[in-house]
C-alpha cells in the first residue's frame, strides 16, 4: 500500500473512531482483512450453541502452565470441533522460540512518533507469530509511565495516554491485519512492579477515563480481541474480578466486544471473577504449574450451583470464538509450531523474512538527539583520525547472546529490558560492530569496555578526536531481581556510568554520550562543557548498532521524540515506586508532562523533545471551528512547516490543546502529531482535526463524557515546551 494511502487510512479511522467512545452512533467496521464483529458472532454463535457446559468453560481455562506448546493454550474441543488457542508473549517479538526477531521495544517505537512505522511494526511482528501458529500475540503494553522507575514501562509507549492511544491502536490494527488477534494490557494500573499483585491502584473516576483508560479506549475503537486484566488491585478489588472496570467501563462504556483474560496467575476466584467479567483465566492455574484452577471444573459446578449463569458462560466462549472467527483464524491458519519448554523438539520454522531491515530502520528512526552543540553530529570520517569507544555498553553481552534468563543480564550493549516482554536475540549489532562497519578502513577505532578503570578510560580518551562514552539503565519484570532492580532504586545510570562520562569529559573536548535506557535518567554532568552531544538511541532491539550508527553518520537525520519527560531532579516527577498496600494517584490528572506544567518544574528534556540535523519553520497557524451534523464539533487546525536547513529531513509537530478553565484540565494536552518528511528548502500545509473526543471531559456527576465549552487555545510546536504558535476557537 502506498504511504499516502496509509496516511488516508489513518485519518479516516481516527475520525470514525471518535464517535463510537462518545457513545454516538457508528458503523461495525473491520479493519483490514477482519471480519466485522457482528460477523465474526455469527460465526462464533453457530458453534458455540452446539457446545455442552464442559466444552464452553474448556474455551474459558487455561491447560496449565508448563504443559502446552505455547505460555498459555486453551482446550480443544470435538463435536463439535475447535482448536486449542495459542497465546504466546511478547509485545517485541516471539518469546521461547529461534529463528524469530528481536525488534525495538514499545518505547522506542513510541519514540519514533511515526504512526504508519509502528503499525508496519505490528504486521511485521504479526506475520512472524502466524507463521508459528500463534492465535494470540500478547502484546501491546499500553501501561502508561506514571513513574520513571517503573519496571515495565520500556514495553509500552511512554507517559501520554494520547500517544499511548494512537501507538496502541497502530499496533493493534497492524497485527490484527495478519490475523493475529492482539491482546492489549494490563487493565489497569499496573504502574509498578513492586508488590504488583498485593497493592491497590486507587484512581477517581476522572482519572481513570481520561488517563488510564484512554488508550483501552482507542483499542476498542481498533477492534483488539483480547484484553488482559492486571495482578494488582484496583480500588481494593482485584483487577480481574472488578466488576466496575470490566463490566462497566470496558464492556459496557466502551462496548467491547472481545475477550478479557487474566494475565499469568491473576484470577483469584471462580464466582466473583466469571461474574466481574473475566472470560479466560491464564495459564489455568491457580499457583502456577499446581494443576488446580478456579476455572475448570469449579466454573462448571458454579454454574450447576446457580452461582454463575450458564448465559455468564455462553457469553464468555462467545468473546473467545469471535475473537477467533474474526481474525479469519478459521480460515487454514498454521499449526502452531512452538514448544515452549522444551525448545529443542520445535520443528524449525524460519520466519524472519527481511524484517532486519524494518528493525534497522524504525531502530533509527527513535533515535532521539538530546544535544548536538557545535554540529559535532554527524560524524564527518574525512575530518577525523581516530575515535575512542568507552564503557561496556558499548560491546558484547559477557554472558553471552541470550545467556540470561529473560534478557536479565544487566551488563553490555542494552537492547531490551528484562522479563516475559523479551525475545532471544538471534544476534546483536553491538555499537562498536556498527561504528565499527559504517566508518571505513582510515578511521581508527580505540575501545575500552571496563567501565570501572577510570584511569585506563583517560588515557584512550586523550588524544582521540572525539571520545564517545556509552551507558545504560535497565529495568523489567518482578520475577528476576538484577542487582536489587525490577523496578529501579534510582534514576542514576548503570555500571560506574556517571563517573565514566565524567572521567572521560575531563581529558577530551569532543564528547559525545550514548545512552540506552529504559526510561529517564539523571544527568548530573550535563553541564560540562566538553559534553558537545547527547543520544538516546532506546532498546532497539538486534540492529541496534546499525540503527545508532546511521544517524551518527548522518545516513539518517534524527527525528526521534522522547516519549517521557527528563527531569533534573527525581523529586522533581509527581509519581514514584511506593512500598506502601495503598497506592493513591494523588497527582490525578497531571500525569507526566502535565505535572512540570501544572507546578511551574523546568524538566532537563521535555515530552515530545528531540533535535534534527536541519531547521524547521512554523507559519501561518489557523483553528477553525466547523460542525458536522451528528458528530458534533469539530475544529480544524492548519499550520506550514518548512525546512530551512540544507539536510532533508522529517519534522514532527505536535498538537496540544489548552482547555478553557472551567473545564478543570492541566495546562494543556497532547491531541495530535505528524511525521511530515521535507526536503530542504521545501514547506508543507498540515492540518490537524479534533473531534468531540478531543475536546471533551469526564464528567463524574453524569459518569459521561462531555464536550467543554468557552475559548480554547490550540499550540503547535516541535515539542511540550518549544511551542511555535498558538490559536484561539470558542466553542
Amino acid at each position: 500500500m502506498a504511504l499516502i494511502t496509509r496516511y488516508a487510512l489513518l485519518l479516516l479511522t481516527a475520525a470514525s473512531c471518535a464517535l463510537h467512545t462518545l457513545g454516538l452512533p457508528t458503523t461495525d467496521a473491520a479493519s483490514d482483512n477482519t471480519l466485522t464483529w457482528d460477523d465474526a458472532y455469527t460465526k462464533a454463535r453457530s458453534i458455540v450453541h452446539r457446545m455442552s457446559l464442559e466444552q464452553k468453560v474448556g474455551l474459558a481455562t487455561g491447560m496449565g502452565w508448563e504443559k502446552t506448546l505455547c505460555v498459555g493454550n486453551t482446550y480443544a474441543s470435538t463435536n463439535p470441533n475447535f482448536p486449542s488457542l495459542c497465546l504466546q508473549d511478547s509485545p517485541l517479538g516471539i518469546r521461547f522460540a529461534d529463528n524469530v526477531t528481536a525488534g525495538v521495544s514499545g518505547i522506542t517505537a513510541a519514540a519514533s512518533f511515526d504512526k504508519v512505522a509502528i503499525r508496519q511494526r505490528g504486521e511485521y511482528m504479526a506475520s512472524e507469530f502466524k507463521a508459528k501458529g500463534v492465535h494470540f500475540q500478547l502484546g501491546p503494553s499500553v501501561d502508561i509511565m506514571r513513574a520513571p522507575q517503573s519496571g515495565r514501562a520500556w514495553e509500552g509507549f511512554g507517559e501520554d495516554p494520547w500517544l499511548s492511544g494512537v501507538a496502541g491502536r497502530e499496533t493493534i490494527t497492524g497485527i490484527q491485519s495478519q490475523g493475529v488477534i492482539a491482546t492489549v494490557k494490563h487493565y489497569i494500573g499496573n504502574s509498578q512492579e513492586t508488590h504488583r499483585t498485593t497493592s491497590s491502584s486507587n484512581i477517581d473516576k476522572r482519572t481513570l477515563h481520561e488517563v488510564w483508560t484512554w488508550p483501552y479506549a482507542r483499542a476498542v475503537e481498533a477492534g483488539v480481541g483480547a484484553i488482559m486484566c492486571s495482578y494488582n488491585l484496583v480500588d481494593d478489588t482485584y483487577a480481574c474480578e472488578n466488576d466496575y472496570i470490566l463490566n462497566t467501563v470496558l464492556k459496557n462504556e466502551m462496548g467491547f466486544r472481545g475477550l478479557v483474560m487474566s494475565d499469568w496467575g491473576a484470577t483469584h476466584s471462580t464466582v466473583e471473577s466469571a461474574n466481574a467479567g473475566l472470560d479466560m483465566t491464564m495459564p489455568g492455574d491457580i499457583l502456577m504449574g499446581d494443576g488446580f484452577t478456579y476455572f475448570g471444573a469449579n466454573l462448571t459446578k458454579a454454574v450447576q450451583d446457580g452461582q454463575v449463569s450458564d448465559d455468564r458462560v455462553t457469553d464468555m466462549a462467545l468473546r473467545i470464538t469471535a475473537a477467533y472467527y474474526k481474525m479469519r483464524q478459521d480460515e487454514g491458519y498454521p499449526d502452531t509450531t512452538l514448544n515452549t519448554f522444551n525448545r529443542s523438539e520445535a520443528p524449525e520454522v524460519l520466519v524472519q523474512g527481511d524484517h532486519a531491515t524494518f528493525v534497522r530502520e524504525i531502530g533509527a528512526a527513535g533515535v532521539v538527539l538530546l544535544r548536538n552543540q557545535d554540529n559535532i553530529l554527524p560524524l564527518k570520517t574525512s575530518d577525523l583520525k581516530k575515535i575512542a569507544l568507552i564503557g561496556s555498553h558499548a560491546g558484547p553481552i559477557p554472558q553471552g547472546l541470550n545467556g540470561c534468563p529473560d534478557q536479565s543480564c544487566g551488563r553490555g550493549h542494552l537492547a531490551m529490558g528484562w522479563g516475559s516482554g523479551t525475545a532471544d536475540f538471534p544476534y546483536l549489532i553491538t555499537p562498536t560492530d556498527g561504528i565499527t562497519a559504517r566508518a571505513g578502513g582510515n578511521l581508527k577505532l580505540v575501545h575500552t569496555y571496563d567501565d570501572y578503570d577510570l584511569d585506563g578510560a583517560r588515557e584512550l580518551a586523550a588524544d582521540a578526536d572525539i571520545a564517545i562514552v556509552f551507558a545504560m539503565a535497565d529495568a523489567g519484570e518482578e520475577y528476576i531481581v538484577v542487582n536489587g532492580n525490577n523496578d529501579r532504586q534510582n534514576l542514576s545510570l548503570w555500571n560506574n556510568g556517571d563517573n565514566l562520562i565524567q572521567a572521560v569529559s575531563e581529558v577530551n573536548d569532543n564528547v559525545i554520550v550514548v545512552i540506552n535506557a529504559v526510561g529517564p535518567v539523571l544527568m548530573p554532568w550535563i553541564d560540562h562543557e566538553n559534553i558537545k552531544a547527547v543520544v538516546w538511541p532506546g532498546l532497539a532491539g538486534q540492529e541496534s548498532g546499525n540503527s545508532l550508527a546511521d544517524v551518527l553518520f548522518g545516513d539518517v537525520n534524527p527525528s526521534g521524540r522522547l516519549p517521557y519527560t527528563i527531569a533534573r531532579n527525581k523529586d522533581d516527577y509527581g509519581a514514584h515506586i511506593s512500598s506502601d498496600a495503598e497506592l493513591d494517584y494523588s497527582e490525578k490528572l497531571l500525569v507526566g508532562y502535565k505535572w512540570f506544567d501544572a507546578k511551574g518544574i523546568d524538566p532537563l528534556f521535555e515530552f515530545g523533545y528531540g533535535l534534527s540535523y536541519t531547521n524547521f519553520e512554523y507559519s501561518g497557524l489557523s483553528a477553525r471551528v466547523t460542525r458536522k451534523q451528528g458528530a458534533g464539533a469539530q475544529v480544524i487546525a492548519s499550520i506550514t512547516l518548512s525546512n530551512t536547513g540544507d539536510r532533508d529531513g522529517a519534522e514532527i509537530p505536535q498538537a496540544y490543546i489548552a482547555f478553557p478553565k472551567s473545564a478543570g484540565e492541566p495546562p494543556k494536552l497532547l491531541r495530535g502529531f505528524q511525521k511530515v518528511f521535507l526536503q530542504a528548502g521545501e514547506q508543507k500545509a498540515i492540518d490537524f482535526e479534533f473531534t468531540e473526543k478531543e475536546l471533551s471531559v469526564w464528567d463524574e456527576e453524569s459518569e459521561m463524557w462531555k464536550h467543554s465549552e468557552g475559548e480554547f487555545t490550540v499550540h503547535i510546536g516541535a515539542s511540550s515546551r518549544d511551542i511555535r504558535a498558538s490559536a484561539s476557537f470558542i466553542i
